[in-house]
């Protein structure tokens, strides 16, 4: 009998880290997208993904939320965290959720810990003699031989009652604490309320509605394992700049150092590329009206050229829009200013508590806004700007001079031909406004 030799193919071992898993992710307005990745993802990874994926500025600021909606809270996922990791503590019959959106705050304490850190809140143990500068405060939080705390009152939620009662809070490395006599800090009196290793913090989306807390501005401590809305430590500050100092204290007390490496990260991968060869610094503002061409170095001219010329292309550009439509259209000035409604930062019919839920969940810092129509006046537009943590609405009004429309945020003192040069006009100059516009709202559809 002959015997003819048979090579047998065994099928190849996928290491366990290189599985692939199938995720679905939702954006601003709950479009959402399947994708298959790895196993070993990080949130970051997925961001970077969405990014390129829908041609999305990188600045940075982009974020992977999670959601769960059956205990009313979200928190931002660190970016080096495993995104498998963190769906491993879901209940499978829950409505959890991940979210990709914007989060300028997400950093915002490393360049501005002052801003985060009121002095009243904040006790250090080492020797810091007088005030600290920002680098030094954000020093005493990443390094492991200075002992920062951070105190004052919060209301806590009784367990297994409805009822809430404010304590006195001291947040340290070993956990989060407190008194059960006053504003002692003597270890006698205080009590321990949870620690961080496998723990999370998460803001509460409905403080008030949900959970029933005298302020909307909560948020709790979650065992990393647990889904039940008794394990919850429900705690709530009086304003939102204190919710922002205590869960922004408990990040860096529970990753410390890894934060830092998340937040340089992005900024050393754009020093390394060789992407870009001319710096923006590099770039000079030049005058070709005369026989001799020379650059501007006065600013204010400079500026003053850069929104001439800005108006001149736009006056081009509507006019080629408008001569393409209707005779009727054409002959409408408002025909050449509706082209704002296709800027990024336009977000149309929005209610003023839809604005201010946007501008929340984007990052409470100083610069972030958005435009919309005004709903009491369907005339009138409105600018949303936060500034010092808090949100404020101002009211943009149509102007009308010798047959020509603008529009003013200061009862006609400064005019704009359209919102769009209303808007590069106020990302340079703070004009009446509390600060300059720096961050736009945006949404994607996935």
């Amino acid at each position: 009998m002959n015997f003819h030799a048979r090579r047998v193919t065994l099928p190849a071992i996928t290491p366990l880290l290189l599985q692939k898993r199938v995720i679905k992710v939702y954006s601003e307005d709950n479009t959402s997208r399947v994708i298959e990745v790895p196993s070993d993802i990080t949130a970051r990874d997925i961001c970077q993904l969405f990014i390129l994926k829908n041609h999305c500025v990188d600045d940075h600021s982009w974020t992977l939320f999670e959601q769960l909606a059956h205990l009313g809270i979200e928190r931002t996922i660190e970016d080096h965290e495993s995104v498998m990791e963190v769906q491993s503590g879901w209940d499978v019959y829950a409505d959890s959720r991940l979210y990709f959106r914007k989060n300028y705050a997400k950093y915002e304490f490393f360049k501005k810990p002052l801003d985060f850190f009121p002095d009243h809140m904040v006790s250090i143990s080492s020797e810091t003699n007088g005030m600290m500068n920002h680098s030094q405060l954000i020093q005493t939080f990443l390094s492991l031989s200075t002992c920062p705390e951070i105190h004052g009152h919060l209301h806590a939620k009784e367990q297994g009652r409805k009822c809430w009662k404010k304590f006195y809070f001291v947040l340290r490395r070993s956990g989060l604490y407190f008194s059960n006599k006053g504003a002692s800090k003597e270890p006698r009196h205080l009590q321990f309320i949870a620690e961080f290793s496998d723990s999370d913090v998460y803001t509460l989306l409905s403080a008030r509605k949900t959970h029933g807390a005298p302020t909307d501005y909560g948020f709790c401590i979650k065992p990393n394992k647990s889904s039940s809305p008794r394990d919850l430590k429900l705690l709530c500050a009086d304003e939102e700049h204190v919710r922002t100092c205590w869960v922004t204290a408990i990040r860096l007390f529970k990753y410390g150092m890894q934060l830092y490496q998340n937040f340089i990260q992005p900024h050393q991968k754009q020093r390394a590329s060789p992407m870009r060869s001319i710096s923006e610094n590099s770039l000079v503002a030049m005058d070709f009206s005369g026989n001799k061409t020379r650059v501007i170095e006065n600013p204010s001219e400079a500026l003053s050229v850069a929104v001439e010329e800005g108006l001149s292309w736009r006056r081009k550009s509507c006019h080629r829009l408008s001569s393409h439509g209707s005779p009727s259209t054409s002959q409408s000035p408002m025909s050449n200013l509706a082209i704002h409604r296709a800027q990024p930062w336009f977000h149309s019919k929005l209610s003023r508590e839809e604005a201010h839920r946007l501008i929340t969940e984007q990052g409470l810092i100083d610069g972030v806004f958005l435009l919309r129509d005004s709903q009491s006046n369907p005339k009138t537009f409105v600018l949303s700007l936060c500034h010092a943590q808090r949100i404020k609405h101002f009211q943009i009004l149509p102007v009308e001079d010798e047959g020509e429309l603008f529009f003013s945020l200061d009862d006609g003192h400064t005019r704009f031909t359209d919102l769009i040069q209303l808007v590069e006009f106020y990302q340079l100059n703070r004009g009446v406004l509390p600060c300059r516009l720096k961050h736009h709202c945006a949404r994607i559809a996935l």
